[in-house]
């Protein structure tokens, strides 16, 4: 019926039921077989118009992604612009990504590099992110695109989504800086605590054995048996998340890199050039 109605170019994704937003956008790009993806959302605030401008600036400049920037937004300002500003700041210092605006779906990317990176939980508000550990930043711009005001609907969105925002960067940062190396993390933290109790240790057996001092009911103590106990467990989760690592990268279809296509020498090209 669609396909009469619009042409065999229109695929139209019905979910089974309500998978949250960022399953929707992972299973509309999965469907998607252009060079070229474009997301927005269906409420009515992005205009279709920016499209081309986007599309245009993304092919032109060879970039990767061209995401929107809602320069006048039309939200409230105590409950989605000010809490919006500051978490684009926030993730742009921890990311690197410098985007003025994080939440506006309205995004342009490449295709095969959109389709490198699995979105899965609520990772659509941190898509440029995302898309940065398979690209470099340079190739990721942003473009003013016009936003309406809400007509209809009511946005899911409100203040208590901070909370949710900091731990999804969380997530981010340490995907971004640690994912083929997580026992640097882990292990980072264990070998400071342990080292932090063996300060605290010397310096109870200095006052115990070189001073003769009785030590057993002092805090510090407690402090430093706890720290090394805690270090200890850091050491070893970043042993173990390194095996876990491993076997990620290891499966087959998993790479710890990302490469641009070879482009294919004619033959009268490089090493292939006769002397």
């Amino acid at each position: 019926m669609r396909s009469r109605e619009y042409g065999t170019h229109v695929r139209v994704v019905e979910l089974t039921r309500n998978f949250k937003q960022t399953a929707a956008m992972q299973a509309g790009i999965d469907a998607a077989r252009g060079d070229v993806i474009v997301t927005m959302d269906g409420d009515l605030q992005n205009d279709p118009v920016d499209i081309p401008r986007m599309v245009a600036r993304l092919i032109n400049e060879d970039l990767d992604l061209v995401a929107g920037w809602r320069q006048n937004r039309q939200d409230g300002l105590i409950l989605r612009k000010i809490p919006s500003k500051i978490a684009n700041k926030l993730i742009a210092r921890m990311t690197g990504v410098h985007l003025r605006d994080y939440g506006c779906s309205l995004k342009a990317f490449r295709g095969s590099v959109i389709k490198s990176v699995r979105l899965y939980g609520e990772m659509h508000r941190f898509i440029p992110a995302w898309l940065a550990t398979v690209t470099t930043p340079r190739r990721i711009a942003q473009e003013p695109t016009t936003h309406h005001a809400r007509t209809a609907g009511v946005s899911k969105y409100g203040i208590s989504r901070t909370f949710r925002v900091i731990l999804d960067l969380i997530a981010v940062y340490f995907f971004m800086r640690f994912r083929a190396r997580p026992g640097h993390f882990f292990g980072g933290i264990g070998l400071g605590l342990t080292a932090l109790s063996g300060l605290i240790m010397t310096w109870l057996a200095w006052v115990k054995f070189g001073l003769g001092e009785n030590i057993g009911g002092r805090p510090l103590l407690i402090v430093g048996i706890g720290t090394l106990i805690a270090g200890i467990h850091f050491i070893t989760t970043g042993v173990l998340s390194e095996l876990l690592a491993r076997i990620y990268f290891e499966s087959g279809t998993i790479r710890s890199y990302s490469a641009r296509p070879e482009r294919v020498l004619a033959a009268d090209e490089g090493w292939h050039k006769s002397a």
